[in-house]
């Protein structure tokens, strides 16, 4: 082993002793979290269920109700976006069928058939929330309705790890067994955003349609494209039992926020709560580079180790916090703010004297890592790296306490 996998670094400011920093440290962050509370309370929204999430690294800012079973209505065609688009060609003609011509529901008014790009028809979806144009692409990718709502079922499990959905149509119609939750869908679309065409897709504010009966203009339903400062996707829905359902996304100085908002009693609150949680995201959080691509670090009580970030590790904190560091020794990245600790990201562990690489890095729940404008949390943290307390479980347990976390130079380890 290279370390005891239970040795725990915290990053904060020197102190005297472990006690007196860990009892410091405790009054300052619940300092920091009452003021915060009095300056950017969360807001009381009148949606049954609710989250919002950081898309870069899926960090839960916000939440209600949000691992509770609703009924999604057209935000399923999401789904039925990311699906098609990692499934197909967007080039590929696709033929309208009788089925599809006969949907309920909102349409764009296809005839049995048509033929139809697969672009087009999503646009036609997305844009319009056509379910006959859900169906003619579930056709097209997998045959069915029935055998593409399998697919959309496999896919969120696998790409999103979302466990807690089940679709069994491509449009969101109303059956008892097609269901989702609020953080199912954040989770569904942070990965979905992370697709250029998606964004592409679920951006698009307006398309002329041109079809075989129906020629027009389509306006995206969605009314926060082009009303909401930094909008940039992506579908709304609504059913008598869904009630009004929407998923949004937003981004402003770095970075860029998802909601979702399920059963809304109206359109009209349904965009005003998530006005207010986005609101509430950008005022009370932002987001902070731990850790560069490529730096690499060696630890004071184990000279022969060192930890390297393959890719940038970020976290979100709430506003005026500098967040501490908490490093284990399996490398995975834990922050610690007056919200809480939660998963950053990993280092890779590498032997500096044979070279044999321990672990694969890798941020988190992110998508991607690009760059947006940060205060960088290493080299100007003002820290250093020393143990918690709690270090006597870990050695209690045979654990190594490491006492220190140097940079380097940014060096990527071979071999």
């Amino acid at each position: 082993m290279l370390i005891a996998v239970f040795a725990v670094l915290l990053v904060f400011p020197p102190a005297a002793s472990a006690a007196g920093e860990s009892t410091a440290i405790a009054k300052d962050l619940a300092s920091a979290g009452e003021q915060t509370a009095l300056a950017r309370k969360p807001p009381e929204l009148l949606a049954e269920s609710a989250i919002l999430m950081d898309r870069r690294t899926g960090t839960i800012l916000y939440e209600k109700n949000a691992s509770q079973r609703m009924y999604p209505a057209s935000i399923t065609k999401i789904v039925t976006a990311i699906v098609a688009l990692e499934s197909a060609n967007v080039e590929d003609v696709v033929t309208v069928s009788k089925e599809a011509r006969g949907e309920e529901g909102t349409r764009v008014y296809l005839e049995e058939g048509e033929q139809m790009k697969l672009w087009q028809l999503l646009l036609g979806m997305m844009v319009n929330s056509g379910n006959d144009a859900a169906t003619a692409i579930a056709e097209h990718v997998d045959g069915s309705k029935e055998k593409f709502a399998e697919h959309m079922n496999a896919w969120i499990r696998e790409k999103a790890n979302a466990y807690d959905s089940q679709f069994r149509n491509p449009s969101g119609l109303p059956d008892p067994e097609h269901y989702t939750t609020a953080e199912d869908m954040a989770k569904i679309t942070q990965y979905a955003m992370s697709n250029e065409k998606f964004r592409e897709l679920v951006g698009t504010k307006k398309v002329i349609w041109n079809g075989q009966t129906w020629q027009t203009v389509l306006v995206n339903h969605n009314k926060l494209l082009g009303t909401y400062d930094g909008a940039t996707g992506v579908k709304n829905g609504y059913t008598t039992l869904a009630g009004s359902t929407l998923v949004a996304s937003a981004e402003r100085n770095g970075m860029e926020l998802i909601g979702v908002i399920l059963k809304a009693p109206s359109s009209n609150q349904m965009y005003a709560d998530m006005r207010s949680i986005l609101d509430y995201g950008f005022a009370a959080f932002e987001p902070k580079l731990l850790f560069d691509e490529n730096e690499t670090y060696e630890m004071d009580g184990a000279p022969a180790v060192a930890y390297t970030a393959d890719e940038a590790i970020w976290t979100v904190v709430p506003k005026g916090e500098k967040p501490k560091v908490m490093v284990d020794a399996t490398g995975v990245v834990h922050v610690m703010t007056s919200q809480g600790v939660s998963n950053a990201g990993r280092f890779r562990l590498w032997k500096t004297t044979d070279k044999v690489s321990a672990l694969s890095a890798s941020n988190g729940r992110t998508a991607s890592a690009e760059t947006a404008p940060a205060e960088h949390a290493s080299g100007e943290s003002e820290a250093v790296v020393k143990t918690i307390a709690g270090a006597c479980i870990v050695l209690a347990l045979g654990g190594v306490v490491v006492y220190g976390l140097r940079r380097r130079n940014r060096i990527t380890p071979s071999g």
